[in-house]
């Protein structure tokens, strides 16, 4: 006996999306798609957008600042011969009258002409009219020039006008490097040794005694 089969019928369809639908579903991509395109800048290389650009540069940072910086020390220098005894007197009093306070020690303004010594690790000693024995002066003419002097020099460059202690720190290292291409890039400071040597720029006072200079001017008879 043969079994008959009912007919299979066909599986209902999903319902055609309405007219209202498609529009809707339009209407929220065009929306994202203008988003998108609301928040995305377009960055042109070398605009002041460039991220190169809005990277803090050290060099260019120095660049801009040193003239400043030499034109405020120029202003401010004192004699060595004025200053020496001032600092040994009284170092507070010195540092009131002639000086800049920093976070550590406070920074002074020196101008003096002396005889070069041998130098070590890129320092020359100085012996100047004026100075007693006892007070030891010197010179940095690099390759390196180190320490922060020249950036806190002025008074107004604070770590707060940074991003980090490493941006900070950067800039004054331009600052020398901006220094050191302006006043000792021409001058052949490994034949000092015997020569007088003028020099005008700051040391940081920490024992009166003991100063290290950081040039912002130099020259050679």
């Amino acid at each position: 006996m043969t079994q008959s089969t009912a007919p299979t019928s066909p599986a209902p369809k999903a319902p055609a999306p309405s007219r209202r639908g498609l529009f809707v579903s339009a209407a929220v991509a065009i929306a994202v798609v203008a988003g998108i395109a609301l928040d995305t800048a377009v960055v042109h290389v070398g605009s002041e957008s460039d991220i190169r650009v809005q990277a803090f540069s050290p060099d260019s940072y120095g660049q801009s600042e040193f003239p400043r910086i030499l034109e405020f020390v120029q202003q401010k220098a004192v004699d060595a011969a004025t200053l020496v005894p001032a600092v040994l007197a009284d170092k507070n009093a010195a540092i009131e009258q002639y000086g800049m306070a920093a976070s550590t020690g406070a920074i002074m303004f020196v101008t003096l002409t002396g005889v070069a010594g041998e130098a070590k690790s890129g320092v020359h000693a100085l012996e100047a009219a004026g100075v007693p024995e006892g007070v030891a002066i010197r010179v940095q003419t690099g390759p390196a020039i180190n320490g922060t002097d020249l950036r806190d020099a002025p008074g107004d460059i604070a770590f707060g006008q940074f991003k980090n202690q490493i941006e900070y720190q950067d800039a004054g290292s331009g600052i020398n490097r901006a220094m050191k291409a302006a006043v000792l890039d021409g001058i052949d400071t490994t034949n000092l040794t015997g020569r007088t040597v003028s020099v005008t720029g700051v040391f940081r006072l920490i024992n009166p005694k003991n100063w290290l200079i950081t040039p912002v001017e130099m020259s050679v008879e």
